[in-house]
């Protein structure tokens, strides 16, 4: 049985639990991170040495780093799955943008959300949001033109690329915050999402 350590409200837990569904993997869930703690055990940090989540165990052998999991998922449990080719062009093409998700998008995105959604009014620094946003819309304007052409990230059809960028876009387009530039492509491409009912249980929830 595959395990997976992390809380919900957590994007990159989210996009494993969203993968999870989409592959029809049972799985258990262990609240750990935020509020619930766990994370600075010696039994956690022995799983994941940096104590961040998720990490996922299948049956005594343990993953961390998100993409790492998704990549890992289909590869020993969904080897066929189109979330993740492998023609070497096209596998190629998936990991590029799961790659650039994590090198482009995480820091602006996390920046704006830790400054709207975990920092209290008072407290938060405008500076900081504004140039978050502006990074972040930068990033999501090279999606939206990459949408123009594909109904989804790579192509024709869902796969962990479009995984990884999910629980973002969420947060993204539901946030209220203003100089967010309209991307048409993008919604168009959320809309997509919200069609499948994993995305919708896992990543287009409250944001919290």
């Amino acid at each position: 049985m595959l395990k997976l350590w992390g809380r919900t409200s957590s994007s990159n837990v989210m996009k494993v639990l969203w993968a999870l569904d989409e592959l029809a993997l049972p799985y258990e869930r262990v609240d750990v991170g935020g509020a619930f703690g766990g994370t600075a055990t010696p039994a956690y940090r022995a799983m994941n040495p940096l104590g961040v989540i998720p990490t996922l165990d299948d049956s005594g052998f343990t993953v961390f780093e998100s993409n790492v999991i998704l990549r890992y998922l289909c590869n020993a449990h969904a080897v066929h799955s189109p979330l993740y080719p492998t023609a070497p062009a096209a596998r190629a093409t998936v990991e590029m943008w799961m790659d650039f998700q994590q090198t482009a998008l995480t820091r602006p995105q996390s920046a704006l959300f830790q400054g709207l959604v975990r920092t209290p009014p008072e407290k938060r620094d405008m500076a900081v949001i504004a140039a978050a946003i502006a990074d972040a819309a930068r990033i999501w304007t090279i999606l939206d033109a990459r949408l123009a052409h594909r109904p989804f990230v790579t192509g024709e059809e869902l796969s962990l690329a479009d995984i990884a960028f999910g629980p973002h876009v969420h947060r993204w387009l539901k946030l209220s915050f203003d100089g967010r530039p309209e991307l048409v492509h993008l919604q168009a491409w959320y809309d997509r999402l919200v069609a499948r009912p994993a995305y919708v249980a896992h990543c287009a929830v409250a944001i919290t």
